[in-house]
């Protein structure tokens, strides 16, 4: 099993304009993030839209992202659903296909309680033989796993890795002296990255990787791999204007989308329910973009 450490994309899924999958688009995406040095690709998340896709086109999804990645860099695919069942299937598909681990958000809009979300996550692991990735995004998921559950969670085989989305920096080392190590924090907010590297994260599932791949991989290596803290803090600082409209807005894959396009790449409008950035969205993006490119 591969080891998960460092700057993980959240791809996003790109559509044509009739709105369909685009296959050679997520190919051609794929190469960039690659080419530019993300430490791993995860697929069919939140901001790959995982809510509003086909089972055909996310089988399709995973199908591509494992034959063209080809084992360059580790690939994690969400597999979240509101069914334990659900995600079994998912996620042994993913397994049986290449898929290196797995994103599992807790069953969203249902309202379950701590031993209910326990067992949901010890179904899925004694179901799949696969790395699990607690995903704890109680602003989307409508459910706060706290450090408390994540600690009884982590003594579950195969669910060592948790991304912590709860925008509360104290979380990660309550999780890390909690589990005793046993679990690794992920980031999950772009805006706490470094403040999260600072007391123990060992990665990033990283929105602004879509438009910024190698900066944002360079952030993680000098603060976890060169200890050029310096360096960090005025690489972060540099980049931060765009994390922070990630954040404040909500509008992660609208701006991830958005993003790649004034990279000169394909990613597509998002699906309905969500519509098109406004004009005032798209000058900020457009603006803060261009800032980042003159400072490189």
């Amino acid at each position: 099993m591969k080891d998960f450490e460092g700057t993980f994309v959240v791809a996003v899924t790109p559509f044509n304009k009739m709105g369909e999958l685009d296959v050679e688009a997520l190919k051609e995406n794929i190469d960039f993030y690659v080419e530019n040095g993300v430490h791993g690709i995860v697929v069919t998340g939140s901001t790959g839209e995982f809510a509003a896709l086909s089972d055909e086109e996310t089988k399709k999804i995973h199908e591509t992202a494992v034959e063209h990645v080809n084992g360059r860099v580790p690939l994690i695919a969400g597999t979240a659903a509101c069914s334990t069942k659900k995600v079994i299937e998912t996620t042994s598909y993913a397994k049986d296909i290449g898929i290196d681990g797995a994103l599992v958000v807790p069953p969203f809009y249902s309202k379950i309680d701590d031993e209910e979300i326990f067992r949901h996550y010890e179904n899925i692991s004694t179901s799949v033989d696969m790395p699990i990735m607690l995903y704890n995004n109680p602003f989307t998921s409508k459910i706060d796993i706290k450090p408390e559950l994540i600690s009884k969670i982590s003594e579950i085989d195969n669910i060592k890795y948790v991304k912590e989305s709860s925008g509360d920096i104290m979380r990660i080392w309550k999780i890390l002296e909690l589990t005793k190590g046993k679990m690794t924090v992920f980031c999950g907010a772009d805006n706490l990255a470094l403040e999260s590297f600072f007391v123990g994260a060992k990665g990033w599932i990283c929105v602004a990787a879509n438009i910024f791949p190698r900066e944002t991989s360079l952030l993680y290596e000098l603060a976890n791999f060169e200890k050029d803290y310096k360096s960090a803090l005025k690489h972060y600082q540099a980049l931060l204007p765009l994390y922070n409209y990630l954040e404040d807005t909500g509008k992660f894959t609208h701006i991830a989308k958005y993003g790649l396009e004034l990279r000169s790449m394909k990613a597509g409008l998002p699906r309905e329910p969500f519509l098109p950035l406004s004009e005032d969205h798209k000058e900020k993006v457009e603006e803060i973009i261009k800032k980042i490119q003159k400072m490189n």
